[in-house]
């Protein structure tokens, strides 16, 4: 779907999505996590309950060396630092003691200030090359809290100046000369924040804290303003206890208590979540642990579980041919019937995606006979040029022989045998090809976005159908959409419409392709993985998968992270040895921007049209190269 040009450009922004996987695979390869999620948020912070842990704006433009140093400190930060060493239990008492204080934002941000210094020198001493990016980190936020320093403190934000204050005194000592006329013991309690340079836990710079809110709790009469940190504002009682599916109350030994790291709650939750995945909670039964079962064979609960046997009951009668009469009735009458759920095999964006596979249905009305009619004629010596062409390649491919071999059949120019010291006088002709050894999946974007450009990309999918029918190559062809209507939080329902398959072979299908009509948003990431599923079940050595698209994906709960699902799909999809092609269909011609964003879901296997009318012209292209690919090899 095309985005719209929104007022505030940071909020139309992306980042690399190239990068955030970079940063996503370093963050679980130092945390010896592989379930992490790596996104962008405000602050760089935590989030359990869904996996993910997010580095900060902040570095956002900035030269591109200070922005992958920021990025990495504080990747470093989330996955080493904060990870392993630091103390969830001393946080929860602290939040507990300060949950009704008048600083209470002031104290919480000071120790996760506080901690923060501490495990800067914890990462560099556990990995020293970590500590070129606190350099850069040291540096711009010194700078960010000297610049604010001046600021909060003339606006009668003291205890955002504080911070200010304290942050600098940390990182550059006492005798900054910061020019700020304060009415507080600030000498002694710049003293006392010196000495987290000798603390080595948690609580000893919660004591820290402690001090220094005792000697500004009557001073200062506001809390802060501004917000500094956030990593520590998902770690609370609720996600740092072991939790249950909802209606569990009793716990099972061992699995009580607060956790004592950050690592410890994401690999609980992560481990709760598996747990309550797979075909065997597919009616969300509610689960007990407490008690125990009275059968010592039962059999644990497997995500790929499949139905192999279907029992039959005693009962006579034609209650059964009834039952199998109401199922049929259903089937047609209720699409829910037929719908399958994604789960994470399809990516952690799309868990809660359950999908409907459908024909096309056919409208055979004088319109579509007559537009069909009219493009094939138009489309006509197109298609026989490029076929010919096609053919005629194969041909000369396979009248060509290699020569200069050890075996095979005698050359009639035997001179080599007289002069080459190891004479190869041997050739053989290339064994002759019936059919492309190829196959290809084409998805065709069913958003509402796409309706102003409907006929032309039923041309272009007309012609790529024609195309690789007389060239008797398998392809499958399918729409894709999201009813946004129905789309929830949980349940997130798509369609793929299929207008041919792979078992068609070279049925003509050009009815069912006109029939085609949009609909809603579009889920880019899921289709791509849905079609390469189906691809690499073919036994054919080249395998291609077309995206004819409008723009961004867009669907609900997909709108940032849909880009870099998209890009992880396409990534996934390479290393399988499906090629992932993108087609950008637009009225216009793409801007820099676009090209970018295209750039970054699918690399340099992106094309765009200049004109609706040249999206056929298009579709000719990338099929010849593809084609070519497949000759050649």
């Amino acid at each position: 779907m095309v985005k719209l040009n929104r007022f505030i450009q940071f909020n139309d922004e992306t980042i690399d999505a190239n990068m955030l996987l970079l940063y996503e695979k370093l963050g679980r390869a130092l945390a010896e996590a592989p379930y992490l999620n790596m996104t962008e948020r405000k602050l760089f912070e935590f989030e359990p309950i869904s996996g993910n842990v997010s580095l900060s704006v902040f570095w956002r433009h900035r030269t591109e060396s200070i922005t992958h140093a920021g990025r990495l400190s504080d990747v470093y930060l989330l996955t080493v630092g904060f990870w392993k060493h630091f103390s969830v239990k001393q946080w929860l008492d602290f939040r507990k003691t300060y949950s009704s204080h008048p600083l209470r934002k002031f104290a919480e941000e000071l120790l996760l200030m506080l901690e923060e210094f501490r495990l800067m020198d914890v990462v560099v001493k556990q990995r020293p090359g970590t500590a070129q990016a606190f350099s850069v980190r040291r540096k711009l936020m010194l700078q960010f809290h000297y610049d604010l320093l001046k600021s909060n403190f003339q606006k009668g934000f003291l205890a955002d100046a504080l911070i200010n204050h304290l942050y600098i005194t940390l990182h550059e000592g006492i005798l900054s000369d910061l020019q700020v006329d304060w009415h507080l013991p600030i000498e002694h309690i710049q003293r006392i924040a010196i000495f987290a340079s000798d603390a080595h836990s948690t609580s000893e710079m919660s004591d820290l804290t402690k001090r220094i809110i005792f000697m500004v709790e009557e001073i200062l009469e506001q809390d802060l303003v501004l917000q500094y940190y956030a990593v520590g504002d998902s770690v609370s009682d609720k996600t740092a206890a072991f939790h249950y599916h909802d209606g569990m109350e009793d716990a099972e030994k061992g699995e009580e208590g607060i956790k004592e790291t950050i690592e410890e709650i994401f690999r609980t939750w992560h481990r709760e979540t598996e747990d309550e995945s797979g075909v065997h909670l597919e009616y969300e039964i509610e689960h007990g642990r407490s008690g125990k079962s009275e059968g010592g064979e039962a059999a644990e609960g497997n995500d790929n579980a499949q139905i192999d046997q279907i029992g039959k009951g005693s009962s006579t009668g034609d209650e059964n041919q009834k039952r199998q009469q109401m199922v049929e009735e259903r089937k047609d009458d209720n699409k829910e019937y037929d719908r399958k759920k994604a789960g994470v095999k399809f990516g952690k964006e799309n868990a809660n995606v359950v999908y409907i596979e459908e024909l096309v249905e056919v409208q055979s009305d004088e319109k579509n006979r007559y537009k069909l009619q009219q493009w094939r004629e138009q489309q006509k010596p197109f298609v026989r040029s490029f076929v010919e062409e096609i053919k005629k390649r194969i041909e000369m491919k396979e009248d060509s022989r290699r020569t200069g071999l050890m075996k095979g059949r005698l050359s009639s120019n035997l001179l080599t045998m007289a002069v080459d010291e190891r004479p190869r006088p041997f050739y053989r002709k290339n064994s002759p090809a019936k059919n492309l050894d190829a196959v290809f999946g084409l998805l065709v974007d069913g958003s509402a976005s796409m309706m102003d450009k409907l006929d032309e990309t039923k041309e272009a999918v007309l012609l790529f159908h024609d195309v690789l029918r007389q060239l008797s190559v398998r392809h499958e062809i399918s729409s894709y959409y999201e009813d946004a209507e129905q789309a929830t939080k949980d349940v997130q329902p798509n369609v793929f419409g299929l207008m041919h398959t792979f078992e068609d072979v070279q049925k003509d299908d050009g009815m069912t392709i006109l029939s085609f009509e949009t609909n809603e948003d579009n889920r880019d990431g899921f289709a791509i993985r849905w079609m390469a599923d189906r691809l690499v079940k073919r036994m054919e050595k080249h395998k291609f998968l077309l995206v004819f698209s409008d723009g961004e994906p867009s669907a609900f709960g997909y709108d940032r992270n849909g880009i870099l699902d998209t890009r992880e799909a396409v990534m996934e999809v390479e290393k399988k040895g499906i090629s992932v092609i993108h087609l950008f269909l637009s009225t216009d011609n793409p801007t820099d921007d676009q090209r970018n964003l295209f750039s970054m879901m699918f690399g340099n296997k992106s094309a765009a049209s200049d004109s609706v009318e040249d999206f056929s012209d298009q579709t000719l292209r990338i099929l010849r190269k593809l084609l070519s690919i497949v000759i050649n090899q």
